[in-house]
């Protein structure tokens, strides 16, 4: 999940109806017939009102609302809006179709995408594509939830402690009851699937036969669905940091903890190789015990780094640094000089800045985060509060960076569930799977899971590669996307990339 701190298809040339095997409502392809008998009319049939999205875009970036239903299996019931966005392709004689972008999450505005520097496309992808931004329901533009829930309440960093269990327990109910209070009925319908038929109607209501897609993180889970769902609408789908679709909830915590300690153990073994540099130790032992004698002292005594204090838990909580060999070693010296009273070489990066004036509650990413989490995996959250206990005590043993973290009580155990049951993913669609070797959060295993799941894809890894999001760090696995998006040709086989030597 992008983190703040997320084989052939079928011709379309007949007239179809799809309809999924794990829900009663019915999702119309736009290019049915129009009759009394299509529900969905209203919605695929709309006229979008484009405008520019706001003074400080360029002119040709546009944006339009929608109407979707709340409940599609409801059709003529409550309605919600999503917001769209639109950045045409650059050559019109090239264009081919339109490029839905997705930045993760779940919670993660994508309305601004089309326009982000942070999204590395081609000129020959604008070339080709309309690139489309979405804020999924209930988050930014698109109806947005908040549950009221207080700073401390949303953060979802609760390590294991016997003594505030209790306190844990009561935060996670807290949020569950807040948010079923403020949100109500809404909070079943944000669901990925019911995203997925929002990026169905969006395709209609576009005028498009088929779509083309970048998730990221989470939105490779999305991305996935969708195929699952509308096979014969999916075209050039691009998943950039794949999450395991099979372990997609509670076992996506515990992924990332499991997946932290052999890279906290690669960490110690290229930071006593630089000890000279660095001063944490000549051995790896010796780097692995700076490290939790730091934590120790400072579990009695918070360290004071650049006016941000940090407890022993406050430190594993960093773990994803691990990931990333340098910076990890510059921050930890730096906060190991601080807790000896000495200035840091480097100080810690400043804080993000404080969100746009969007009207949207302060709360809405975690508020809509939880509400999809939640709602999507309801069988995957244990209902006893004792059995969050024993795993958390238990993996805090095996994975001893995070595993009390990631096993700990959550408010999906106190969560209703949601309007339907879940999704498996198994399908021959084609796509192409982009994959950091030390990803911390959507770990390389789930990457590989999800190109087992789709059968029809190919899987591009980067050998070395740090962090999550692959797109715009590495030239082999960029080209290998442009390639497929432009020509529609997946590598012949799974391809290995090789990340610069650190």
């Amino acid at each position: 999940m992008r983190n703040t701190r997320t084989a052939s298809l079928l011709a379309i040339g007949t007239v179809a109806t799809f309809v999924s095997a794990l829900t009663p409502a019915r999702t119309f392809a736009a290019s049915e017939p129009s009759t009394a008998k299509d529900p969905l009319r209203q919605y695929t049939q709309q006229q979008p009102r484009w405008e520019r999205c706001d003074a400080d875009s360029p002119a040709a970036f546009q944006c339009a609302t929608l109407k979707v239903p709340l409940d599609y299996s409801d059709p003529g019931g409550r309605t919600i809006d999503l917001a769209i966005s639109r950045l045409k392709a650059s050559s019109p004689e090239s264009r081919r179709g339109v490029l839905l972008l997705n930045p993760g999450g779940p919670g993660g505005p994508g309305l601004t995408l089309p326009v982000d520097p942070a999204v590395t496309l081609s000129e020959n992808v604008k070339r080709q594509y309309d690139l489309i931004g979405f804020d999924p329901r209930g988050v930014g533009h698109s109806s947005p939830v908040g549950c009221g829930l207080t700073d401390d309440e949303q953060n979802m960093e609760h390590p294991y402690h016997a003594e505030t269990f209790a306190s844990d327990v009561k935060w996670a109910r807290t949020v569950a009851d807040k948010c079923h209070t403020k949100v109500g009925d809404t909070l079943r319908h944000l669901t990925t699937r019911n995203t997925a038929r929002d990026m169905d109607v969006i395709r209609a209501v576009l005028g498009e036969k088929k779509i083309s897609y970048v998730g990221f993180s989470y939105g490779t889970y999305l991305g996935a669905v969708y195929t699952q769902m509308f096979p014969r609408w999916t075209d050039r789908f691009v998943l950039d940091s794949a999450a395991d679709p099979a372990r997609y909830g509670r076992g996506m915590f515990q992924a990332m903890a499991e997946r932290a300690e052999p890279a906290f153990t690669r960490w110690t073994e290229w930071t006593a190789q630089r000890h000279a540099t660095y001063q944490l130790g000549t051995t790896p032992a010796e780097v692995r015990t700076t490290f939790w004698n730091l934590v120790a002292r400072a579990d009695r005594q918070p360290v004071d780094y650049d006016g941000t204090l940090f407890t022993g838990d406050a430190i594993r909580a960093e773990r994803d640094r691990f990931s990333r060999l340098q910076k990890a070693a510059t921050w930890f010296a730096g906060l190991k000089k601080a807790s000896e009273g000495k200035k840091p070489t480097e100080q810690p990066p400043s804080p993000l800045p404080p969100a746009s004036d969007r009207d949207v509650p302060s709360d809405n990413n975690a508020a809509s985060a939880w509400a999809v989490l939640c709602a999507d995996t309801p069988t995957s959250w244990p209902r006893d509060p004792e059995q969050y206990r024993r795993d958390a005590i238990r993996d805090r043993a095996r994975y001893p960076l995070s595993g009390d973290v990631a096993s700990n009580v959550k408010p999906c155990a106190f969560w209703k569930a949601g309007s339907e049951p879940g999704t498996t993913v198994n399908n021959d669609v084609r796509a192409l799977i982009l994959q950091n070797e030390w990803d911390p959060l959507t770990p390389l295993a789930g990457g590989r899971a999800m190109h087992h799941a789709l059968r029809g894809s190919r899987m591009v890894t980067v050998a070395g590669g740090e962090g999550h999001i692959v797109n715009g760090t590495n030239a082999c696995a960029d080209d290998s996307a442009t390639v497929y998006l432009t020509t529609g040709r997946l590598p012949a086989e799974d391809l290995t990339c090789r990340a610069p030597s650190a």
